[in-house]
């Protein structure tokens, strides 16, 4: 009769619902990563340019600054934040599959749109101004998505959330492979920029045919209503594991009687939202510092190192988009992916807030690149340089992050998962707010 809390899980069959989660981690950051990289594409730039202005006597235009880079990283880090929060407190109110479904539909229509739009003519302002309202609708429909998929994806054995890390990891290379193709492509900029949209339009639908297919899993099944027959157990059940604590303690032990009998009611329920936190601050503080100091200087200032090689025009063509945006996910990705592998340090070590801590060092050491027009004083000025310690920051990122988005559902109890994977999920959009603000201080120092 009671075998059924032993009950071993089924096998994930030919790991379908690894490819699923994986999907579903890569469905998650595609708005994130295809706005960030689209400042690359010279239809971006043109669109940004204002028209029929000669600049040193060459007709065409001149460039506007907009300060792309940290204005589309504050509003998206803004709605993410508030619709996390949101979403970390009132999802037992919608349901999880209507969260999931209704975010990706909408995300997949401001897409669309996006892509439309590629063919309508706009002053420049009108273009920022459209483009920024964009950001901001499509990333509430990511937060809302991203909490969600957290709180699902820490249901499942810690695995299953290295994949989805590792799946938002190859978002990116996915995004910045895209913005390769299309500055290299001999189609004219509105082709190649409609082909850049329609990309993750494609990616979306198919993230969400990838959820519906969830439940239908065997293994997915078995992880997903476990919560739920927890809930079912019985009181006999319940109280005859009670009994066996109290026969092994001394009869002086009989006065806390009342607690044992007062558990079976109190342990079907879920723990609150504050008693939750109180079990994961550390990894909550971890994963936010981890991504305040990546977005604090990751796109702002690394799409501004120029590469040393000026007379070689097709590298210095490629050069941000290859050394910055396709080193920084590759590398990024091989973090997320590595603590499938060795999760080094341990959730009770020191070491491991230090790591985190550690990390502050990569601010100063990409400021002192070959920035364009920088006023400090360049110490690292090869190509080799910059691309290295892209490789490092954007490795450890993917690491540290990863395993703090692990370690923290290990910290509560199972009926208690999904509500530690939507504070992560806050804590993490927290750090992403916090270094998209501090971007804006750093960009008037260099």
């Amino acid at each position: 009769m009671g075998n059924e809390k032993h009950q071993s899980p089924p096998a994930d069959r030919g790991q379908a619902v690894a490819l699923v989660i994986f999907v579903l981690g890569l469905g998650t950051l595609l708005p994130w990563s295809f706005f960030m990289t689209a400042s690359q594409l010279k239809y971006f730039n043109e669109r940004l340019t204002l028209p029929n202005v000669s600049c040193n006597g060459t007709p065409g235009g001149t460039a506007k600054d907009y300060n792309y880079d940290s204005w589309m990283a504050l509003l998206s880090q803004l709605p993410l934040l508030l619709f996390t929060l949101l979403n970390s407190f009132l999802y037992q109110w919608v349901r999880e599959p209507l969260r999931v479904a209704f975010s990706l539909i909408g995300i997949l229509l401001l897409f669309s749109l996006t892509a439309a739009l590629v063919q309508v003519p706009m002053q420049p302002d009108t273009f920022f101004s459209v483009t920024m309202a964009t950001i901001w609708f499509i990333n509430t429909f990511s937060a809302v998505l991203q909490g969600s998929l957290f709180g699902v994806v820490g249901l499942f054995p810690p695995r299953y959330s290295t994949l989805f890390m590792s799946g938002q990891g190859l978002a990116g290379i996915f995004a910045a492979l895209a913005m390769l193709f299309s500055i290299l492509s001999n189609a004219d900029k509105s082709s190649a920029a409609l082909g850049y949209f329609i990309t993750p339009c494609v990616a979306t639908l198919a993230t969400l045919l990838c959820y519906l297919f969830l439940p239908h899993l065997e293994f997915a099944r078995f992880y997903l209503n476990r919560s739920q027959s927890e809930k079912g157990k019985t009181t006999q059940e319940l109280m005859s594991s009670t009994d066996k604590i109290v026969l092994n303690n001394n009869g002086k032990d009989l006065e806390a009687d009342g607690k044992f009998i007062s558990t079976p009611e109190e342990n079907p329920e879920r723990s609150s939202v504050l008693n939750v936190f109180k079990k994961i601050w550390l990894m909550a503080a971890c994963v936010t510092c981890v991504f305040a100091v990546t977005l604090s200087v990751f796109p702002v200032i690394a799409v501004r190192v120029q590469t040393v090689y000026t007379d070689n025009a097709a590298w210095k063509k490629v050069f941000t988009c290859v050394c910055c945006f396709v080193v920084f996910n590759a590398m990024d990705l091989a973090g997320r992916s590595a603590p499938s592998v060795v999760q080094w340090p341990s959730k009770e070590s020191v070491l491991f807030p230090a790591a985190v801590l550690s990390r502050l060092v990569f601010i100063p050491l990409l400021m002192l690149c070959n920035v364009h027009n920088s006023r400090l004083t360049v110490l690292f000025s090869h190509d080799c340089a910059f691309v290295t310690i892209m490789a490092l920051f954007s490795f450890s990122n993917g690491y540290l992050a990863s395993l703090c988005m692990a370690y923290a559902p290990q910290l509560v109890r199972c009926k208690d998962c999904e509500t530690a994977g939507s504070l992560m999920s806050f804590f993490l959009v927290l750090g992403l707010a916090l270094g998209a603000s501090f971007s804006f201080l750093l960009g008037k120092l260099v």
